[in-house]
């Protein structure tokens, strides 16, 4: 007897066996396969055609995956491999009642302005058997709040979802869930005790939280268009991340510790934020536990990338199951402080990325309308209204809905959030990006280590135009792209050494995508306070991406393994809370002070000029200190740079570099930042350093003091596959010695971790030293 069938992996799924199951009853499920599958739907499919039919080459993909309701990038993508996997991903079980069942249990804050008090909104939803309606009570209590309240319950057959409204007393104080940064993630211990008749009762135990959201879209003085940015409890909060993508094509090998390891990393590196991206699959319950814990917010897209779906009544019935389930799921959660419909489909859209000259374009625009609008939207404002909802990223937000849900440019500057990807034009002049009100999405690839690559090769892979390293490469001239960038501000290694010569190559992409990445990431934080020709207010950075999905080159800067690239030691830096950032306009460096604190800081900047040939400041300037305000980024600094070189003598823009940070009362406050004046290729006086190293056990963590004879650009230490993470990486080294801490994440030892330390500059792959 077939009891039920599935077609989609985001939905739960229950199947009454009531009238077959007997004593010796067995359960035979039969899978499809996932491709044929898809095919099969998009031949059926045929009134018109729903592009993109298939993946570019490169990504070595299957096709239609946008006619099944499964993780889209499980068919292939620019960043990851094709493994259409089949089979049971979630529990299944077998659950008898015959009074009533507690489906979902949710709990959402509510903040009443007038009265100054909170509320907390209690749905619990319940299949209720039978014919006649059941009565009860439930009592609420949270100790901790001093607050307790009993309701009389009468559930009617079927689905049946009570509302519950506690009030939390005006006499005690609420603490509030923060980001990151911001505050405490403070939540309480609430108690749900249902009684029923016949003595039935349900007792359940979670975490509540209190926190406010509002996505502010208004007019802005001295620029057309809206804002965009988020308050939380009340407060402007910058948005600091990355973008997260499936932990592993196989999530049954993302268990509990995987999780915690790449979300204490996110943290770890001074990020408030991940958006949870369309194209992947909705997280397990523990990342968003995890997620509450570590004050990291959560942009949730639904999982809808890149394509353009079918909207036939079956797909759509399905559609509305799978996002009725997750709200449902999920909106207990204060970490997620956004509903996304998809990923860039707004976008594919409007600039024709699928081109399909036989059929209406209006034809299209129904069915994204249908879907994202009148379908997902509605289920989202009618299930969870706690939170703001967009149709899409990148979008123009209110402007796009002003405009019948598809912008004409979702990529406009004034309005919404954008994603920018741009791999020939030079990643550090900052005029090269868009001074956006929201960057959800930007980034450039680099290889991952030698020792992540190890894991997966062979001897005949170690080099970089190897059938490894053209397999593995899934994004269209990736590789190409890569020293493209690099040549712009830096020599090529010649090591005719083929294995020392790719460990050269894999540390210089991952020197390039930090360096773009710092000069990116801190255009868009000195941007969040001025508009500049109309532009400007930007209040988030998200860059692409967080993690790994397998051992490839990416944009990723945790490894898969979790390991750290140099970008996410220059994520601690550039996402610092307090940061002074430089550019240069116009012959003229500028120094912004850069603030997230809640606070005002009185703090004078130190410009230190250094020549390359030298360890000691040709020059060191002092600013009378001046007040970095709250939450914005202002100028502190300004000087005509042929100035500058002249007021420390024996100066050129190819033999020095500034070096600054900010101080009080002779305390400097890190991080130490710096601007380069020239490329690196054309530095004079670079010297390649004698760089030591000694490891010491300091409790549960090392001491790597660290000594060079020479100023060294970008430092790289690496214990290869050793796991653990360092104080600071990749840095510039202009003092002789330095101490770098080692957090192993498992066991080791001092004569492990002497014998796996490697310590490389920029200036060993030219000189062909390295291991």
């Amino acid at each position: 007897v077939t009891v039920g069938r599935t077609d989609n992996m985001f939905t739960k799924y229950t199947f009454d066996i009531t009238s077959v199951i007997k004593d010796d009853s067995f359960i035979e499920i039969q899978f499809s396969s996932p491709v044929s599958y898809a095919a099969g739907e998009s031949r059926a499919h045929t009134a018109y055609t729903m592009p993109p039919e298939c993946p570019p080459p490169v990504q070595k993909g299957e096709c239609h995956v946008n006619f099944i309701r499964k993780e889209q990038c499980s068919f292939s993508w620019d960043w990851g491999p094709s493994f259409p996997t089949q089979g049971i991903w979630k529990d299944i079980r077998i659950e008898a009642y015959d009074v009533l069942h507690l489906n979902y249990l949710s709990f959402t804050p509510v903040y009443v302005v007038s009265t100054q008090q909170w509320n907390l909104k209690i749905v619990p939803i319940f299949d209720v058997v039978g014919s006649e309606p059941v009565a009860g009570q439930a009592t609420v209590t949270i100790s901790e709040l001093h607050t307790q309240q009993t309701y009389d319950l009468e559930l009617h057959p079927g689905k049946c979802s009570p509302e519950l409204l506690l009030s939390i007393s005006e006499d005690v104080t609420v603490e509030t869930w923060w980001p990151s940064g911001h505050g405490n993630q403070f939540g309480y211990n609430l108690t749900v005790t249902f009684i029923f008749e016949d003595g039935y009762h349900i007792n359940k135990l979670a975490k509540v939280y209190f926190r406010t959201v509002e996505l502010v879209q208004e007019p802005i003085v001295g620029s057309p268009g809206l804002s965009f940015y988020f308050r939380i409890n009340g407060l402007p909060i910058f948005i600091k991340g990355s973008n997260w993508i499936p932990a592993d094509s196989f999530q049954d090998r993302v268990t509990s510790d995987v999780l915690r390891l790449l979300l204490q990393s996110t943290v770890e590196a001074n990020m408030n934020a991940l958006r949870v991206w369309g194209g992947g699959v909705y997280e397990q319950d523990e990342f968003y536990d995890i997620c509450d814990e570590l004050g990291i917010m959560v942009w949730q897209d639904f999982m809808f990338a890149c394509a353009l779906y079918p909207t036939d009544p079956s797909f759509l019935e399905s559609v509305r199951a799978e996002v009725t389930h997750q709200v449902r799921r999920l909106r207990s959660h204060p970490s997620i402080i956004l509903w996304s419909g998809n990923n860039e489909n707004e976008v594919a859209l409007a600039k024709d990325w699928f081109p399909v000259p036989s059929t209406p374009k209006e034809v299209y625009f129904q069915d994204y309308v249908t879907l994202y609008v009148k379908n997902i939207r509605d289920i989202v404002l009618s299930e969870d209204q706690s939170r703001p909802f967009l149709s899409s990223s990148p979008t123009n937000g209110a402007e796009t809905v002003s405009e019948g849900w598809v912008a004409k440019d979702p990529y406009d500057n004034h309005y919404g959030d954008t994603h920018f990807y741009d791999y020939y034009s030079d990643c550090w002049d900052w005029k090269n990006f868009p001074r956006t009100r929201f960057a959800s999405e930007y980034g450039f690839q680099s290889w991952p280590s030698f020792s992540t690559l190890e894991q997966i090769s062979a001897p005949e892979d170690w080099s970089y135009k190897s059938n490894l390293s053209l397999h593995r490469q899934h994004h269209e001239c990736g590789n190409d792209q890569m020293l493209y960038q690099a040549r712009l501000h830096f020599k090529l290694p010649k090591n005719q050494d083929s294995l020392g010569n790719f460990k050269a190559m894999i540390y210089l992409t991952q020197v390039m995508q930090a360096q773009c990445l710092k000069v990116q990431t801190e255009f868009y934080r000195r941007s969040q306070s001025e508009i500049v020709d109309g532009q400007g207010h930007t209040m988030g950075a998200l860059y692409w991406q967080l993690n790994d999905i397998w051992q490839a080159p990416s944009w990723a800067s945790l490894e898969y393994g979790g390991k750290w690239k140099m970008l996410h030691y220059f994520s601690q830096h550039f996402f610092a809370p307090l940061v002074p950032v430089a550019f240069e306009e116009e012959e003229t460096l500028y120094i912004y002070g850069v603030s997230d604190l809640h606070r005002d800081c009185k703090l004078a900047v130190s410009v230190r000029l250094y020549q390359w040939s030298s360890l000691e400041p040709v020059c060191v300037h002092m600013t009378e200190p001046s007040m970095v305000k709250a939450g914005s980024a202002l100028p502190v600094y300004k000087e005509f740079i042929p100035d500058l070189l002249k007021r420390c003598g024996n100066c050129t823009r190819q033999r020095c570099f500034v070096s600054f940070y900010f101080t009080a009362e002779g305390q400097l406050y890190e991080p130490v930042n710096y601007h380069f004046l020239s490329s690196l290729k054309k530095a004079e006086g670079l010297q390649t350093p004698q760089l030591n190293a000694t490891v010491s056990q300091q409790g549960e963590v090392y001491a790597i003091i660290l000594q060079t004879t020479a100023v060294a650009p970008y430092v790289w230490l690496d214990v290869g596959d050793i796991p653990g993470r360092f104080s600071d990486n990749g840095f510039l080294m202009i003092q002789r010695t330095k101490v770098v801490m080692f957090f192993p994440w498992k066991l080791t030892s001092t004569s492990l971790l002497t014998a796996a330390l490697h310590v490389t500059s920029l200036m060993d792959i030219y000189a062909g030293s390295l291991p």
